[in-house]
């Protein structure tokens, strides 16, 4: 045999050793009989039924959106035509009467604030906004002295404000732009009482928010400035158990009703949180006279009693004597000696 055809043989042998080598790793490799049949737990089995579950009712799920498509459209179809030109709100804007009135709220407190109270003020002329905007009789309204610490909390917190609609919103103060005459600042500390709304008129609401750390500021501002004030006629009609102090948006909102009812007691009573335990101030008297009728019955009951009870006293007297000459009489018995 030649040197080439050791060689070659050789090299066969090494390549099907090899070949033996890799089948052999292959084996050993491959999971065994417990390997691959491990149990399932109760958690994986569940998994696989909800799955299963899930892959079963996809036509069903299917069938229900097609149903529920075609249920809306034949509910738009069975809408009235009154609404087939808008929706009801598009409707109700339709019949709004802008007022002539001017209600400013006078953010010039600024200072006198902490960043609560400033993030609560923002709050109150959102919905200050708010309401102006779905009111039948919006107001011409105006934020005057609007900076500080107010402007870069709705810079931060409400960035949408600067596409604010139907509302002024100034740096200026209202002193400004506004003549004096046509002013009247709404302060619960004026001495005067509004019978009725002048639209010709800029009613100004002091944008503070002080938990009466400031009493009367800004009726101290109105006189200082000259500028006619007044207050709601809150007392003529509604009793509170608390002050006759009310938030930003609860002024605003009361003279909103009030333009539209042309009544306080309704727009007090519609506005009025019921935190106020604000109660109509006839129904308030009634309660007094009540309450008096029933003292001058507990005071004529409680002298009958007291009465009663001086004869049962004047009687005492000559009962106790008898008792006493009962006693003695024993005692004097009983010492006697044998």
């Amino acid at each position: 045999m030649s040197s080439e055809m050791l060689a070659a043989f050789s090299k066969t042998c090494n390549v099907e050793r090899q070949q033996d080598l890799s089948e052999d790793r292959e084996e050993n490799q491959k999971p065994g009989l417990s390997e691959r049949f491990q149990p399932i737990s109760k958690r994986q089995m569940k998994k696989l039924m909800k799955q299963k579950q899930w892959e079963e009712q996809r036509e069903l799920r299917k069938q229900k959106r097609k149903e529920k498509r075609k249920r809306k459209q034949l509910e738009r179809q069975c809408q009235p035509e009154s609404n087939s030109d808008g929706s009801d709100r598009k409707r109700i804007r339709r019949d709004v009467v802008h007022s002539p009135l001017r209600l400013i709220i006078d953010c010039s407190f600024d200072s006198l604030m902490v960043l609560k109270d400033i993030k609560k003020l923002h709050k109150q002329i959102q919905r200050c906004y708010a309401e102006n905007r779905r009111a039948l009789h919006p107001v011409q309204f105006y934020l005057t002295s609007h900076g500080g610490q107010l402007k870069k909390n709705m810079d931060e917190n409400d960035k949408g404000w600067v596409n604010w609609k139907d509302i002024h919103i100034k740096p200026e103060h209202y002193s400004e732009f506004i003549q004096k005459e046509d002013l009247i600042y709404l302060t619960s500390d004026s001495p005067n009482v509004l019978k009725e709304l002048d639209e010709s008129k800029a009613y100004v609401i002091g944008g503070l928010v002080d938990h009466n750390h400031h009493k009367g500021l800004t009726y101290k501002q109105a006189s200082d400035h000259g500028i006619d004030h007044a207050q709601l006629p809150l007392g003529n009609f509604v009793k509170m158990n608390s002050r006759k102090v009310l938030a930003v948006n609860h002024v605003f909102e009361i003279i909103l009703e009030y333009l539209e009812t042309r009544d306080w007691q309704e727009a007090f009573f519609t506005i009025l949180p019921q935190r106020k335990g604000a109660v109509p101030t006839d129904q308030a008297c009634e309660s007094c006279s009540c309450d008096k009728k029933f003292a001058r019955v507990e005071g004529g009951l409680n002298s009958d009693s007291s009465e009663e009870e001086n004869k049962h006293e004047l009687d005492s007297p000559h009962e106790e004597e008898k008792q006493d000459k009962e006693s003695s009489t024993e005692s004097t018995v009983n010492s006697v000696p044998y």
